[in-house]
């Protein structure tokens, strides 16, 4: 090989490393999420997310994402987000019971209606609160899914039809509902929930409509109350010195996606598909839903009356002023009509 020739090559790889240096993100961020890879939240939620902020930021900013609990259990992702495991988590703190006493207002059933505007007005009412209840990370949008409701192999008409079953609940503040109702929790995560009712340790569980078909449970449950029930609010998080250390500029990029208007336009496309679900199970024969009469949804609702109570105690006893922050969420939910 001539001299020419290897600095002709020399020329071409500096050129070529170059090229890839200018092409390269400056800011390279792990996300870590639970579900499958082939959730409607990653390809209709985390993945527009991520790349609106990589075009935002001009490529200075690059997300790469790692989903089914590829670096952590689903319980552990708001300490991995604490701890620098990762730089953002997909979290729901309603997989760590008393935690965040606060926040689990928002899993309380008959409270919002839908998980669009719904998600908007949860974060409008808990981005301040999180400041405190969340202050070892930094708190960027909220991801409830469309209201969930009961499937069972069973059927479950009525709160006293709960009593003497095993339930598979969303999370702390459903448990909670069912142990009131005289039933079983048996608390898994999402990932874990088709197994425990295959395996017959649930006879029935509080999922969203269309991930009973995602997370393959539909050849497992038959019956299906029909009723917006509840929500499940998921959240992105990051690690606060990764959020403190990023440049001015990049900050302000992270900063406009983590609004309220934020946390609406994450959720939107989850929710249509979740509720997709429902008229799937309407038109096949191997499902039955039952829609409660207007006497069936008071009984339900007053039988969630005393998860308030408890929630207000809760509250007290991390020195938060209940009557006010309950206010506070009502008149967010009103203001984004989505009050139940």
């Amino acid at each position: 090989m001539t001299t020419k020739t290897i600095a002709a090559i020399a020329v071409a790889l500096s050129v070529s490393v170059s090229a890839f240096a200018a092409n390269a993100a400056e800011v390279e961020l792990r996300l870590s999420h639970w579900v499958p890879a082939t959730h409607p939240i990653q390809s209709l939620g985390i993945e527009p997310w991520a790349e609106s902020i990589k075009e935002a930021s001009n490529g200075r900013i690059n997300i790469t994402i790692f989903p089914a609990q590829q670096l952590g259990a689903a319980p552990d992702h708001y300490d991995m987000a604490r701890d620098g495991i990762v730089d953002i988590s997909y979290t729901n703190p309603g997989y760590q019971a008393g935690r965040f006493p606060i926040y689990s207002l928002a899993e309380i059933p008959f409270q919002a209606t839908n998980a669009k505007d719904g998600a908007k007005a949860l974060h409008e009412w808990y981005a301040p609160i999180a400041e405190t209840e969340m202050k070892d990370v930094h708190f960027c949008l909220i991801n409830p899914h469309d209201p969930g409701t009961m499937h069972s192999k069973t059927p479950i008409k009525v709160p006293a039809d709960v009593k003497g079953k095993n339930i598979r609940p969303a999370h702390a503040t459903m448990a909670r509902f069912v142990s009131q109702l005289g039933g079983a929790s048996v608390q898994v995560p999402a990932p874990e929930a088709r197994e425990a009712i295959a395996k017959g340790t649930a006879d029935a569980m509080t999922f969203p409509w269309n991930s009973i078909y995602i997370f393959g449970i539909d050849s497992e449950v038959k019956y299906h109350l029909d009723m917006p029930f509840y929500l499940s609010s998921q959240m992105l998080l990051f690690n606060k010195d990764t959020y403190e250390g990023l440049a001015p500029e990049d900050k302000k990029v992270i900063d406009d996606h983590c609004t309220p208007e934020w946390s609406k336009q994450f959720s939107t496309g989850w929710a249509d598909n979740e509720y997709s679900g429902r008229q799937k199970m309407i038109d096949s024969p191997d499902h039955e839903l039952y829609k409660p009469t207007d006497e069936e949804v008071q009984m339900w609702r007053d039988a969630a009356q005393p998860l308030i109570d408890s929630w207000k105690e809760d509250v007290k006893k991390v020195g938060g002023d209940p009557d006010k922050i309950y206010a506070d969420f009502e008149a967010a939910l009103e203001a984004n009509d989505s009050r139940y």
